[in-house]
């Protein structure tokens, strides 16, 4: 990169690094350049004496830098402001304020008591994910129609294993439903 070039790689420069592929600067630190490479999915810092980058559009700096902390900040607080709250899954009125004692076979071994709420919180947690991975699945772009449907399957297993926990949600609608309940 040129003395010309490093002095108009502004914010939103878009570039191309040998190795890590298409970048935009994000970032002026003095000495070096805050370039995020979208086809690894990281920042990197880079000396502006690196001369084997391609510059695809140059942008002169129009403000103070940006810095990636406070893009990132942004960002979070956009999407609390905009999402909606997550739902709430009441757990059912007769188990509110219960506890889960787990008793061993061996007599010799201590007994171990949970609260329903934190079993329910985790049961929870564990169908939420399982939605993520279901979604991720469904959109991933390297996996054809018929991988798709066989990795669906097991989710589905899966969901069948987990009506056992039924008996502990509020509203029907929130419980877990299998091959047979769809």
């Amino acid at each position: 990169m040129s003395e010309e070039n490093e002095l108009a790689l502004g914010i939103g420069s878009t570039v191309i690094h040998p190795s890590f592929g298409k970048g935009v600067v994000v970032a002026d630190n003095g000495a070096s350049l805050k370039i995020y490479f979208l086809d690894i999915d990281k920042a990197k810092d880079l000396d502006k004496s690196f001369d084997k980058l391609d510059i695809v559009t140059s942008t002169t700096p129009q403000m103070a830098p940006i810095y990636l902390k406070d893009i990132e900040k942004l960002f979070v607080e956009v999407i609390f402001k905009y999402l909606e709250p997550p739902i709430q899954i009441p757990m059912g009125n007769k188990w509110l304020n219960g506890k889960l004692n787990l008793i061993p076979g061996d007599p010799s071994m201590q007994s171990k008591e949970i609260p329903i709420e934190q079993f329910f919180n985790k049961i929870i947690m564990l169908r939420d994910r399982l939605r993520v991975l279901e979604q991720n699945i469904n959109t991933h772009p390297k996996l054809d129609h018929e991988d798709r449907i066989h990795l669906q399957q097991y989710i589905t297993r899966i969901y069948g294993s987990l009506t056992t926990f039924n008996i502990l949600f509020k509203e029907k609608e929130h419980q877990f439903k299998g091959a047979g309940g769809e």
